[in-house]
């Protein structure tokens, strides 16, 4: 097995920063092998791995449920966490220049969690969700506090028409004056999908606007949908 570090940089990262800066998200295939992904599934039952977990119901997130990992976070899921930050950090900093923001983020994800710290926020969001049918996840945001990184990822564990059966990957884009926009994706096992946690910058004929994005996951009709969510920002709680 190549380890992450070597996987990912054999990926063309100049085409992934270029569609994931022009249209908000890319699919980035197979970067996790079967075995890592039902490694994955297999943890979910260990209970000592987590620190919180979530029934979508009870919050009227959705249907199904989700376990935020505490740290010390798993090997693979931390070396995924430091390898892919800096491979797209440019792009999270290209967009704040171009909306004007004045903000910029640092150079690599230890910096990231440090200044997460520095504004209170310790806890780990990286998390693992679960879906049985019917299960859904409702269009939101994962900002989690004061200071979040405008990117996230997701890592489809379960193959679509094998294990389950629906439960796309939804991104919505609220365009200024128009209406929603919805893309529609269906990832492979093993896929990564990088897509951005808030906002994307549009150039328009007066320079760039920002559009409101929001992602979730429809209904999954047959089996069960499990993926792993790693978010670059932690929380407070």
């Amino acid at each position: 097995m190549k380890n992450i570090d070597k996987r990912l940089s054999e990926r063309n990262w100049r085409n992934i920063a270029r569609e994931l800066h022009d249209q908000g998200f890319v699919v980035v295939r197979n970067v996790l092998d079967k075995e890592e992904c039902d490694a994955l599934i297999a943890g979910y039952e260990v209970d000592d791995t987590y620190r919180k977990t979530i029934d979508m119901e009870r919050y009227r997130f959705g249907s199904g449920e989700y376990k935020y990992f505490r740290y010390p976070l798993p090997q693979l899921i931390s070396d995924l966490r430091e390898q892919l930050y800096p491979r797209i950090v440019p792009v999270a900093n290209l967009w704040m220049q171009e909306l004007g923001i004045d903000t910029e983020f640092p150079a690599t994800h230890t910096e990231m969690k440090a200044l997460c710290a520095a504004h209170g926020q310790e806890k780990p969001t990286v998390l693992i969700l679960k879906y049985g049918a019917g299960g859904y996840n409702t269009l939101h945001q994962d900002l989690y506090g004061d200071v979040y990184f405008p990117i996230q990822m997701v890592f489809m564990l379960d193959q679509a028409d094998e294990d389950y059966t629906g439960g796309e990957f939804v991104i919505t884009e609220q365009i200024p004056h128009a209406q929603s926009k919805a893309n529609v994706l269906k990832p492979d096992r093993g896929d990564l999908v990088i897509f951005t946690t808030n906002f994307r910058p549009v150039k328009g004929t007066r320079g760039y606007y920002r559009v409101v994005m929001k992602h979730g996951v429809a209904t999954v009709h047959s089996g069960g949908r499990h993926t792993l969510g790693i978010i670059f920002h932690d929380a407070k709680s």
